[in-house]
């Protein structure tokens, strides 16, 4: 591995600095999950499956190039499966802390489930409703459960400019559609997903990963996939 140092260690991912400038993700096989529960969006590492992380490097580096061929931008560079390796461009999060730490997770939804659910749950007449690629954005902060914030927030905060914040809503909902469409062709239905946005210099661009990891979808018979399924449907499917 020509790297330099370890720069961070995440809950699914390891980042080191390479000397060319660009940074090196490493996947785990790590899980998140609670009570003992394999959940995605969870902020606590539970166990390990073997072969995880080499699985959601799969998918992602078939999503960014979904997303390359779309001329959406990321901050891909190159894949390597063999090793569970992806090169990345040095890309700054958008909406880090005063410590400069964290970053936003942009969640894409096209129906009701899970955390909105429960929020919202008195006033949805119709749990099938169709929520039209709705966006929400979450603050990554595990001591305080990834909280919401709203666009007025972020921008009196300056955390995010407003042409920035417009910008990555609408990648996010592009993102979404796209993965829905490949995930449809499999039969299978995309319930809501979440990704990362950045900045390389001034350009807004998808970073982190896309896998299923990081997004709920379900089965013709409505039943939600664990991460496995996902990707032998969509890679080999």
């Amino acid at each position: 591995m020509n790297t330099s140092e370890k720069i961070y260690s995440g809950k699914t991912k390891d980042l080191f600095a390479l000397p060319n400038g660009n940074i090196l993700l490493v996947f785990k096989d790590d899980v998140t999950g609670d009570n003992g529960v394999i959940d995605p969006g969870a902020n606590t590492v539970i166990g390990k499956v073997e072969g995880k992380g080499r699985k959601s490097l799969a998918m992602t580096d078939y999503f960014f190039k979904r997303l390359h061929a779309a001329n959406i931008p990321t901050h891909f560079v190159n894949a390597d499966l063999e090793k569970g390796t992806m090169e990345v461009r040095r890309a700054e999060p958008l909406g880090k802390s005063i410590s400069g730490t964290g970053a936003l997770e942009f969640v894409c939804r096209t129906r009701p489930w899970g955390s909105f659910l429960r929020r919202y749950q008195q006033y949805i007449p119709d749990v099938n409703a169709n929520l039209d690629y709705l966006v929400e954005i979450t603050v990554k902060d595990d001591e305080r459960g990834d909280p919401l914030i709203n666009d007025d927030t972020l921008v009196a905060l300056g955390l995010v400019s407003p042409a920035h914040l417009e910008h990555a809503k609408e990648l996010t909902r592009r993102v979404c559609r796209i993965v829905e469409d490949d995930l449809r062709s499999k039969g299978l239905t995309l319930v809501d997903m979440k990704i990362e946005i950045g900045l390389v210099g001034d350009d807004v661009v998808v970073i982190d990963e896309i896998s299923a990891d990081a997004m709920r979808v379900m089965d013709e018979n409505g039943k939600v996939l664990e991460h496995g399924t996902v990707y032998e449907k969509l890679i080999n499917g």
